[in-house]
């Protein structure tokens, strides 16, 4: 599970008049605390352009750690094990959305931070799973990110289902739970990789990583997105240097990724499926011409404008 683990999805519930906004901020550190507390096991839908998977997810709470383990049920057997966020195993391609990248640690939210970017509210209660839930809204107070209706259950703040929407209130992506078993402890035997799990190593990328950050920089992002992180890697492929910065607002976060093209042909892209949109653009800098490639979970738009206004240091300081 990502940020909101598996945050992302809606339906319809009993509509009430939104409570204060101090009741939804409850709500979400009540989230945000029952995921590095809770242990639980159960399955669920995921919905993603109009494409369904269901999926058996193992979340074992113990001894400081949280180990989780994800299936997904249709189609080949693909899962991902992961411990304290960080993936250690991964096998096929689990569909995009439910993955995270392989050193990609679990956030805690912060309510007081998402306030300022999102008006939350909480709007009426729901039944999922056989579970008593709540639901909280996160609407975005601009154009440059999606919208949350989460359904969390009342007895330990899990998300029992979520929404993501677009500025016309458009589905984008759903996750909801069928079956939901908070009583027991996953064993050992469930939190066990199947054999086609392939283990990820990340000691290479951290001898061949760089930091990234002083070399490039975006001159417009939008308001309460934060450089979190930044490296640059050789290709093994082509063996050209690529940089990548990762940035979020405590919720939504998109990814920058910069190639110099060294004569390649290429043209402008842009692809969006469900809620992620990935933007190609060639920009010319001070280093020769570049490709900026923009991917996440936010409006083509608001990528576009991302990707035409990364520059170099060595840009600024001429």
């Amino acid at each position: 599970m990502r940020a909101i683990p598996l945050l992302s999805l809606l339906l319809s519930g009993w509509f009430i008049v939104p409570a204060h906004a101090d009741e939804a901020q409850d709500w979400l550190t009540r989230l945000g605390q029952a995921e590095q507390q809770q242990s639980f096991h159960g399955t669920f839908v995921y919905e993603r352009n109009g494409s369904f998977s269901t999926h058996n997810i193992w979340h074992r709470v113990q001894d400081g750690k949280v180990h989780e383990r994800l299936l997904q049920l249709d189609g080949q057997a693909q899962e991902v094990v992961r411990i304290d966020g960080h993936t250690q195993c991964v096998s096929g391609l689990l569909i995009a959305g439910l993955g995270d990248s392989p050193n990609s640690a679990a956030r805690t939210l912060d309510p007081q931070k998402l306030k300022n970017w999102y008006d939350l509210a909480v709007i009426g209660k729901s039944r999922v799973a056989g579970r008593a839930a709540v639901i909280v809204t996160l609407t975005p107070r601009d154009q440059h990110r999606y919208g949350f209706e989460l359904h969390l259950d009342k007895e330990t703040g899990l998300p029992l289902k979520s929404l993501l929407l677009n500025e016309k209130g458009q589905l984008l992506e759903r996750f909801q739970f069928t079956q939901l078993d908070t009583s027991d402890l996953p064993s050992d035997d469930d939190l066990q990789a199947g054999p086609d799990c392939k283990a990820i190593t990340l000691d290479s990328d951290k001898a061949s990583a760089v930091k990234a950050a002083q070399t490039w920089h975006s001159d417009w992002l939008p308001a309460g997105f934060e450089l979190t992180s930044s490296t640059s890697r050789k290709d093994p492929a082509t063996k050209t240097q690529v940089s990548s910065l990762m940035y979020d607002d405590g919720l939504a976060r998109f990814s920058v990724f910069l190639e110099p093209l060294n004569g390649a042909p290429v043209t402008d892209t842009r692809t969006q499926l469900g809620p992620t949109v990935a933007v190609s653009r060639r920009l010319t800098t001070p280093q020769g011409e570049m490709m900026v490639t923009v991917v996440g979970e936010i409006p083509v738009g608001t990528a576009e404008r991302i990707a035409l206004s990364m520059r170099s240091d060595a840009t600024a300081t001429q």
